[in-house]
């Protein structure tokens, strides 16, 4: 992403001078680069390099710099007493920022040493609303094909061909199984992880059942809730659970999961949409809330006889939104009608990849243009 400001920028440089800065997200979300933008004067420490971890055991960076950046610093025992006695007993440290491609929150726990001293930002991929502000695009419908087709990460996504986006994809997955996953859990059924992976890409959109994919791995329930969290933890997928308060004979168990890397989904073209819009709607709740400490979460709705709206947001517990996503779909959702006995007043909004007019309905029904809408929400309206 060189040259490319992104979205959270503006709020780290401003917490900066006061906090420890926690940067989380995939892996080649572009997080040490956008560390290396914010300030010219920094230094740079990564944990993954032999010659910048003795540094780190010296604690021997240069403290003239503006900003000192340390890399994947979550590799190291014991971390978080480590960075909060730098924090504490320096008299000037230099401005403190960590990165990390995991969530820092859940490896190496020290109760709470760092207390009050940082504040956290997720950074997450590529998705039409940033692009529309960063990029340009001379089209937001082919802006949303090409996400669709080459990975919603920034360098297949600026590199725009699924032959680059092919051979990426398997050096990334690589990585993260090969090398994070074995320096930060204690996991060796590799194979099975990907085994895992591969039939969540077929499952994308569907409610999953612990007890189905157990035995597709002749493994546990309570192995498969673990790799899940793994790979929750690695930010290789994220859950969307059921919402259930309020909604008679909801299911309240399975939920779903859905890719980061919005090119991992195998099936059908509305699954791969799907995802995307999923991503964009975490995206923007992470934003609200790192940035502006807003509260919203997100849900999908379900009852047992089968009726379903994609996605359900809340804000602060209350109902925000009810979201249908279609491939070509233009007729309004029946399902709308039968939850908003149970949230009236709720905005229902069906997105729609190829529409040729964007309509509304007495009952308050929006069919809109995919493109054009996630190009421009806000959760905050």
């Amino acid at each position: 992403m060189v040259g490319m400001n992104r979205y959270l920028e503006k709020y780290i440089l401003e917490d900066l001078p006061s906090k420890i800065i926690l940067l989380t997200g995939p892996r080649q979300t572009g997080k040490t680069t956008l560390s290396k933008m914010l300030i010219s004067n920094y230094d740079y420490l990564n944990f993954d390099n032999p010659e910048h971890r003795l540094s780190l055991f010296e604690r021997s960076w240069d403290r003239s710099k503006k900003l000192v950046i340390f890399d994947e610093l979550h590799k190291l025992k014991n971390w978080k007493s480590w960075l909060k006695g730098i924090y504490d007993t320096e008299d000037f440290p230099p401005s403190i920022l960590v990165t990390g491609s995991a969530k820092l929150d859940t490896y190496k726990k020290v109760g709470d040493s760092l207390a009050g001293r940082f504040f956290q930002f997720r950074l997450h991929p590529l998705d039409l609303k940033e692009i529309k502000k960063k990029l340009l695009p001379d089209s937001l419908s082919a802006a949303l094909d090409q996400l669709l087709e080459t990975s919603n990460f920034p360098e297949p996504f600026l590199r725009g061909t699924r032959r680059f986006y092919n051979r990426w994809k398997k050096s990334h997955l690589d990585i993260i199984l090969k090398q994070d996953l074995l320096d930060l859990e204690n996991v060796r059924q590799i194979s099975s992880i990907e085994i895992l992976i591969q039939l969540l890409r077929k499952r994308v959109g569907s409610p999953i059942s612990y007890s189905s994919l157990a035995g597709d791995l002749q493994c546990s329930d309570k192995t498969v809730k673990r790799w899940l969290t793994i790979l929750e933890n690695m930010y290789v997928v994220f859950r969307v659970p059921p919402f259930h308060r309020n909604v008679a004979r909801s299911i309240l168990k399975a939920p779903k999961f859905y890719f980061y890397d919005t090119g991992q989904v195998l099936g059908n073209e509305g699954a791969r949409l799907e995802n995307l819009v999923a991503g964009a709607l975490l995206k923007e709740i992470h934003f609200l809330e790192d940035c502006l400490g807003e509260r919203c979460e997100l849900y999908f709705l379900r009852t047992k006889d089968g009726r379903e709206i994609d996605f359900f947001v809340t804000r602060d517990d209350s109902p925000l939104l009810m979201l249908e996503v279609k491939w070509s779909d233009s007729k309004p959702s029946r399902n709308f009608q039968a939850f908003s006995k149970f949230f009236p007043n709720t905005r229902k909004i069906q997105l729609v990849k190829g529409l040729d007019r964007e309509k509304t309905y007495p009952d308050g029904a929006e069919i809109r243009s995919a493109h054009n809408w996630l190009a421009d929400f806000s959760l905050l309206e």
